[in-house]
Protein backbone atom coordinates (compact mmCIF):
# COMPACT_ATOMS: atom_id res chain seq x y z
CA UNK A 1 0.00 0.00 0.00
CA UNK A 2 2.75 2.33 1.05
CA UNK A 3 4.81 1.79 -2.12
CA UNK A 4 1.58 2.54 -4.54
CA UNK A 5 1.55 5.33 -2.27
CA UNK A 6 5.25 6.71 -3.23
CA UNK A 7 4.45 5.92 -6.96
CA UNK A 8 1.62 8.18 -6.85
CA UNK A 9 3.15 10.50 -5.30
CA UNK A 10 6.12 10.30 -7.81
CA UNK A 11 4.13 10.31 -10.91
CA UNK A 12 2.85 13.66 -9.81
CA UNK A 13 5.59 15.38 -8.81
CA UNK A 14 6.59 14.67 -12.02
CA UNK A 15 3.58 15.61 -13.68
CA UNK A 16 3.53 19.06 -12.03
CA UNK A 17 7.72 19.61 -12.94
CA UNK A 18 6.62 18.87 -16.64
CA UNK A 19 3.40 21.13 -16.40
CA UNK A 20 6.01 23.83 -14.80
CA UNK A 21 8.10 23.57 -17.72
CA UNK A 22 5.28 23.90 -20.30
CA UNK A 23 4.29 27.14 -18.49
CA UNK A 24 7.36 28.51 -18.76
CA UNK A 25 7.55 27.87 -22.24
CA UNK A 26 4.50 29.10 -22.41
CA UNK A 27 5.49 32.59 -20.62
CA UNK A 28 8.81 32.77 -22.61
CA UNK A 29 6.71 32.47 -26.16
CA UNK A 30 4.36 35.15 -25.29
CA UNK A 31 7.35 37.88 -25.54
CA UNK A 32 7.28 36.68 -29.36
CA UNK A 33 3.91 38.85 -30.40
CA UNK A 34 3.77 37.74 -34.47
CA UNK A 35 2.92 33.92 -32.82
CA UNK A 36 -0.13 32.24 -34.13
CA UNK A 37 -0.94 30.95 -30.93
CA UNK A 38 -3.52 29.06 -33.25
CA UNK A 39 -0.89 26.85 -35.30
CA UNK A 40 0.45 23.69 -34.37
CA UNK A 41 2.23 23.06 -32.10
CA UNK A 42 1.15 26.83 -30.40
CA UNK A 43 -2.17 25.94 -30.24
CA UNK A 44 -1.61 22.41 -28.24
CA UNK A 45 0.27 24.72 -25.55
CA UNK A 46 -2.33 27.19 -25.72
CA UNK A 47 -4.92 24.04 -24.75
CA UNK A 48 -2.54 22.66 -21.92
CA UNK A 49 -2.51 26.26 -20.16
CA UNK A 50 -5.24 29.02 -20.53
CA UNK A 51 -7.82 26.64 -18.54
CA UNK A 52 -5.30 26.76 -15.86
CA UNK A 53 -4.21 30.54 -16.51
CA UNK A 54 -7.94 31.53 -16.35
CA UNK A 55 -8.16 30.22 -13.40
CA UNK A 56 -5.16 32.96 -12.12
CA UNK A 57 -6.73 35.67 -14.49
CA UNK A 58 -9.95 35.30 -13.30
CA UNK A 59 -8.76 37.32 -9.67
CA UNK A 60 -5.47 39.18 -10.86
CA UNK A 61 -5.76 41.75 -13.01
CA UNK A 62 -3.61 42.73 -15.52
CA UNK A 63 -1.80 45.21 -14.12
CA UNK A 64 -0.06 48.02 -16.95
CA UNK A 65 -0.70 45.56 -19.23
CA UNK A 66 1.75 42.93 -17.48
CA UNK A 67 0.19 39.64 -16.99
CA UNK A 68 0.78 38.69 -13.07
CA UNK A 69 -1.61 35.10 -13.37
CA UNK A 70 1.52 32.80 -14.52
CA UNK A 71 3.98 33.89 -11.63
CA UNK A 72 0.92 32.92 -9.20
CA UNK A 73 0.13 29.85 -11.12
CA UNK A 74 3.77 28.55 -11.19
CA UNK A 75 4.04 29.62 -7.10
CA UNK A 76 0.79 27.29 -6.89
CA UNK A 77 2.57 24.50 -8.64
CA UNK A 78 5.83 24.43 -7.07
CA UNK A 79 3.59 24.48 -3.43
CA UNK A 80 2.03 21.90 -4.52
CA UNK A 81 5.13 20.32 -5.11
CA UNK A 82 6.43 20.62 -2.49
CA UNK A 83 3.60 19.42 -0.52
CA UNK A 84 3.58 16.08 -2.22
Amino acid sequence: MEASLDLLAGTLAQFLSIYTVILIIRILLSWFPNINWFDPPFSILTQLTVPYLNLFRSFIPPLGGLDLSPMAAILVLQLVSGLI
